[in-house]
């Protein structure tokens, strides 16, 4: 029994120096109108139709009383990958996976995404010169009517993070 506790003790520190392969790939899931701002951010560059693409803009500037035959819409992303430089300052990009091709992002546009996804818990990593946040499997799901209802509910994201 004695030789059990620094066995333990040891792969205890070590995972916790150097972190867990299986943590870094766990599932998160955010709701409220910080999945919101995420499932904005990230709907104009996304598959969906011009229709919906429109619904989500007017909910992210506050109308939450938009009438839409669908009641409850979709925004997926396989990965999103974003980067700005510490080094060369003025560069910030983002690159976009879905389904059915890709989009890559500069300037302002990225940005965005990148503080986006840093409020909702997303952490950068360093390497050579840039930071760096990525997620793969975003999925949000927004509720139109739940929305509606202003108390705080209809809007849910979930992702893995890391690459």
């Amino acid at each position: 029994m004695k030789k059990m506790i620094p066995r333990t003790s040891t792969a205890v520190l070590l995972l916790t120096i150097l972190g867990s392969p299986l943590a870094s790939a766990a599932p998160v899931s955010l709701t409220g109108p910080t999945a919101l701002a995420v499932a904005a951010v990230v709907a104009p560059y996304s598959l969906l139709i011009p229709g919906e693409r429109k619904v989500i803009a007017g909910l992210f500037d506050g109308n939450s009383k938009i009438s839409y035959p669908k009641k409850k819409l979709q925004v997926a992303a396989d990965s999103v990958t974003c980067r700005i430089s510490n080094v060369a300052i003025a560069e910030r990009s983002c690159d976009l996976a879905f389904a059915k091709g890709k989009r890559s992002l500069k300037g302002r546009a990225a940005n965005e995404l990148y503080a986006t996804l840093a409020s909702a818990g997303v952490t950068a990593e360093g390497a050579a010169g840039s930071m760096i946040e990525s997620v793969t499997k975003l999925n949000c799901t927004l509720d139109l009517n739940a929305i509606s209802q202003n108390d705080g509910s209809g809007a849910n994201c979930s992702w893995e993070s890391g690459q």
